[in-house]
C-alpha cells in the first residue's frame, strides 16, 4: 500500500471519527449522573461553572434521543422511536452560535456540517431560518428505529407565545428562561410524557426558576451542579487566567456554578479555606460517623476525624443515597471503617410501622455502632444536655470554617455541593438539600464528646447491644 494510500485511509478514519462524536463520548462523573436522572426525572437542571462541557453534555443527550443510538450500559431515560425535539436559547443568534454548533458543526462552514454532537448520516435534511443567516430552524434526524426525528430551534426572544401549542417529547433549554416560557415547555411535554432539561451558568442570579428548584425540589425533577474542579480539561494555569479576567462577585458563579446569594449563603466561606488535600489520618485521631435518615429524600453519613492536639476536625468520607433500606446502609456503615460509633438525629427513635422496633435499634441488629442516645447540641457549662437547635449548631460550625479549624477533604463533593446551595430565604435556613450537611453537623459536633480512636477494642453489650462483638474502635471498654 502507498503512502497515499495510507493517508486516505488514515483521513476516511479522522473523518468518521470527527462526523460521528457521540461514539465517543466518554462522560464525567457529573454528566453521568445528569443523565442517569433523565430515567425517573422528567425536569432537571444542569446547574454548572463555565467551561466545563455543561452545553456539549445537553448537546449529546439531545442527539441520543433524537437517533436512538444510546451507548451501551445508558442508564437515562430512552426513546424507542422518532422523537419531536425543541432546543432554544436566549436569542436567534446565540441559539445558532451556541446550540446549533454543539448539535450540528459550525454553522458559518458548510463543511462541518455533521462535526457537532448529531452524526453526519443521521442528518436527513436541514431547514434555513429566515432572517437569520447560517441558522437552522429545523431538522429531520433519521432514527435508529426507522423514520425521522423532527427537531426545531426557538428564541426566548421570540416571547413565550412561540412555546405554545405542540406536544413535544424532548426541550433542551440552553441558558436560563422566564417562568412563564419554562411552564409554557412543561405543559408541551404533559401529553407525550416528555422530558424537559436546562443546562446554565446562574448569571441571572435567584431566579424563580432556580429558586423553586433549590428551595421546592418537586418528585420527578431533578437538579445537578459541577465546578472547574468536576473537569480535567482545564488545568491551574487556565483557571487562574479565567479567575483573574472576573470580577469578585463573579468568581464564584463563573468558577463553580453557585448563583449571587450574598449574605443568603449559610456558610458565607471560601471553599479554598475550608478544603483540603486528603491526607492519611493517624490513628489516634478521634473518629465519630453522623447519619440522617431518609428514603425519598437520602440517607447521608458524614465520617469526620479530630485532631485533638490542634482542634482540627476533618470531614474525610460521605455516603448519600435514597430510596434503599437500613440493611444497604448498615453495609456502607460496616464496611467503612467499622466500629466507628455513629450519632443520629432524634427521629432515630421513631418506630418502624411495620415492625415497631426504632430505627436506631434496627442499625444496632445489623451491626452498627449506634451511639445510645440521639444527638443533642455540646450542653452549655453547667448543664446536662444540649438543645437540637439548628441555629446553634451551624453557629458552633460556622466559626470552625472561619478559624480554620474544619476542614473538608477534596474528595467529599457531594459535601461541597450542598454547601455551594445551603442558603436562607428571608432570614430562615432552606432545609432543602442538606442531607450531608445535617450529617456533617451531627458528626462534628459530636465528636470531641463521643468519638473513639481506631486500633483498640470494645464490647458492643456495654452499649445495649444484644450480642458481644469485638471492633477496633477505642474508648471504654
Amino acid at each position: 500500500m502507498s503512502k497515499q494510500e495510507v493517508l486516505k485511509l488514515l483521513q476516511e478514519k479522522q473523518h468518521r471519527v470527527e462526523t460521528n462524536r457521540i461514539s465517543f463520548y466518554k462522560p464525567y462523573p457529573y454528566q453521568r449522573k445528569f443523565h442517569s436522572d433523565g430515567e425517573e426525572c422528567r425536569q432537571r437542571i444542569l446547574m454548572a461553572a463555565n467551561r466545563v462541557g455543561k452545553t456539549y453534555c445537553g448537546a449529546v443527550e439531545t442527539s441520543f434521543h433524537l437517533t436512538g443510538r444510546y451507548p451501551k450500559g445508558w442508564k437515562g431515560r430512552k426513546f424507542t422511536k422518532p422523537v419531536r425535539v425543541w432546543a432554544a436559547g436566549e436569542s436567534n443568534d446565540t441559539t445558532r452560535d451556541i446550540i446549533q454548533r454543539e448539535l450540528f458543526g459550525s454553522p458559518q462552514d458548510p463543511s462541518q456540517k455533521g462535526k457537532g454532537a448529531v452524526p453526519l448520516d443521521t442528518i436527513v435534511e436541514t431547514i434555513r431560518k429566515p432572517g437569520v443567516p447560517n441558522a437552522y430552524s429545523a431538522a429531520l434526524i433519521k432514527h435508529s428505529s426507522g423514520g425521522n426525528s423532527h427537531m426545531s430551534f426557538k428564541a426566548y426572544e421570540q416571547g413565550f407565545e412561540k412555546f405554545m401549542g405542540e406536544a413535544v417529547d424532548v426541550i433542551w433549554l440552553d441558558e436560563e428562561p422566564k417562568q412563564e416560557i419554562f411552564s409554557q415547555c412543561i405543559t408541551r411535554t404533559a401529553d407525550t410524557n416528555g422530558i424537559v432539561y436546562m443546562t446554565f451558568t446562574p448569571e441571572k442570579g435567584m431566579t424563580n426558576v432556580v429558586t423553586a428548584f433549590m428551595n421546592d425540589l418537586k418528585p420527578g425533577q431533578s437538579l445537578c451542579t459541577a465546578t472547574w474542579d468536576d473537569v480535567k480539561h482545564l488545568d491551574e494555569k487556565t483557571k487562574e487566567q479565567l479567575l483573574a479576567v472576573y470580577s469578585p462577585a463573579e468568581r464564584e458563579m463563573r468558577s463553580k456554578g453557585i448563583p449571587v446569594f450574598g449574605s443568603g449563603l449559610v456558610y458565607p466561606v471560601s471553599e479554598d479555606d475550608v478544603t483540603c488535600e486528603d491526607i492519611d489520618l493517624p490513628d489516634h485521631f478521634i473518629r465519630l460517623a453522623a447519619i440522617d435518615f431518609g428514603f425519598d429524600h437520602p440517607t447521608a453519613v458524614s465520617w469526620v476525624a479530630w485532631d485533638a492536639d490542634d482542634d482540627i476536625i476533618y470531614v474525610y468520607d460521605e455516603y448519600r443515597r435514597s430510596k434503599e433500606t437500613p440493611l444497604t446502609h448498615a453495609a456502607v456503615l460496616n464496611a467503612r471503617t467499622p466500629g466507628i460509633p455513629v450519632a443520629f438525629p432524634h427521629d432515630g427513635l421513631q418506630h418502624d410501622k411495620g415492625s415497631g422496633i426504632q430505627l436506631a435499634q434496627q442499625y444496632r441488629d445489623l451491626g452498627v455502632y449506634m451511639l445510645p442516645e440521639h444527638f443533642s447540641n455540646p450542653p452549655v457549662e453547667g448543664a446536662l444536655h444540649g438543645n437540637n437547635s439548628v441555629e446553634a449548631g451551624i453557629s458552633e460550625l460556622l466559626q470552625r470554617f472561619e478559624t480554620g479549624r474544619l476542614q473538608i477533604f477534596s474528595s467529599c463533593t457531594e459535601t461541597m455541593e450542598e454547601m455551594r446551595l445551603y442558603h436562607r430565604k428571608n432570614g430562615k435556613v432552606v432545609p432543602i438539600r442538606d442531607d450531608l450537611l445535617s450529617a456533617m453537623r451531627y458528626a462534628a459536633l459530636s465528636v470531641e464528646r463521643f468519638g473513639e480512636k481506631l486500633k483498640t477494642k470494645t464490647h458492643y453489650k456495654k452499649y445495649g447491644f444484644n450480642k458481644e462483638i469485638e471492633y477496633s474502635y477505642a474508648g471504654v471498654v
